[in-house]
């Protein structure tokens, strides 16, 4: 399978403009090392390609990014025997033209299911195998790139019970040990993670893939770490829970992974509005440092110029740490004045053979 090339990451730098100018200021890429953690956003396609300044932040601002999109089912899997890297590939080659690690996203999901998917007739062995294809396909093209995978998405509900997916109806629940094991096989140099929402304290959904993970560390399956999104309000989470929670889980041998945060607001976003969600940002940042498992704190996007919050949550926004303008908002002081506390640490190594990871 044909990699992205150097030359493909040049024409994609031309597309998008000069490289970040050093800024005035410490950027959150070279605070984040001497923490001994990543900092990044989730990173989408058009942006990236039609508005200079949104690939001059990027580069500017952070050491690893998560692709939106771009490789989920659909947009790279949409017919059987097709597969559609160009987008996914001049994401990746903009990530190791500047020295950015890949967290890839997402191999299994309920959703973005392509149609010949999703309404085809097929057996359990031939579901097997299509997911075998897929995750040595994809992961298998990112091989070297990819510091980690999110290798399934979101497989629980609320109340611990695993959601009824196709994958699940299909297969069965092993689907979760099967793609973990293809992922292994695919990319032996990525981190393997599970992630989801909601699972961020102690509750019936977090004991419940606590008590996953647990079974799949009992019977060889290699995983290696847990996500948790945080996709969450000024009111913010328990915090005491919070970090118990990743205790028990670094407690198993696991990595933790903060892979989606974002703090909305109620529109208008007043300065108080803001300075709390300040306090939010640093308050999970505190808790990230204070345990040594984990490994990053990731955002779903960084500009409040491109949000998925206004289309799912009317009448809130402002939930990341650049304004509409791109002008860093309280909560990325917070981010960089907690970060500029820490000592150098000595940042462990990138995984074998990968181009652009930092840790």
């Amino acid at each position: 399978m044909k990699r992205p090339t150097t030359s493909a990451a040049g024409l994609v730098t031309l597309a998008i403009g000069a490289l970040w100018a050093a800024p005035t200021h410490a950027a959150l890429r070279d605070l984040a090392p001497q923490c001994g953690i990543w900092i990044g956003p989730a990173v989408a396609y058009g942006p990236l390609i039609n508005e200079p300044i949104y690939g001059d932040t990027l580069a500017g601002e952070f050491n690893i990014f998560t692709p939106e999109n771009e490789m989920k089912w659909a947009p790279i899997h949409p017919q059987q025997f097709q597969y559609s890297f160009a987008r996914a590939d001049a994401l990746v080659d903009f990530a190791a033209a500047n020295g950015i690690a890949l967290h890839g996203h997402t191999l299994v999901w309920h959703q973005q299911i392509p149609s010949w998917l999703s309404s085809g007739s097929f057996s359990r062995d031939e579901m097997i195998e299509i997911l075998r294809d897929h995750i040595y396909t994809v992961a298998g093209r990112y091989s070297g790139y990819a510091a980690a995978w999110d290798v399934v998405n979101e497989a629980f509900n609320d109340n611990g019970t695993l959601r009824s997916t196709l994958w699940l109806d299909r297969i069965g629940p092993d689907y979760l040990d099967l793609a973990f094991q293809f992922a292994s096989e695919a990319d032996p140099y990525a981190h393997l993670v599970y992630n989801d929402y909601s699972n961020e304290t102690i509750n019936a959904k977090s004991t419940a893939i606590y008590n996953m993970v647990s079974g799949m560390l009992e019977r060889g399956v290699p995983i290696h770490g847990v996500g948790f999104q945080l996709h969450i309000t000024l009111s913010g989470i328990n915090l005491a829970s919070f970090s118990q929670n990743l205790q028990r889980f670094a407690d198993l041998g696991l990595e933790v992974y903060i892979t989606e945060l974002d703090v909305r607001i109620q529109l208008p976003a007043t300065e108080d509005k803001l300075a709390a969600q300040a306090n939010v940002y640093r308050g999970i940042l505190d808790a990230c440092l204070a345990q040594p498992a984990c490994k990053a704190l990731q955002m779903w996007g960084f500009t409040d110029a491109h949000s998925w919050i206004p289309g799912f949550f009317p009448g809130f926004g402002a939930g990341l740490i650049f304004d509409e303008s791109y002008q860093p908002k309280p909560a990325y002081d917070a981010l960089t004045d907690r970060l500029s506390q820490c000592a150098p640490a000595e940042v462990p190594a990138a995984p074998a053979n990968h181009a652009s990871a930092t840790k």
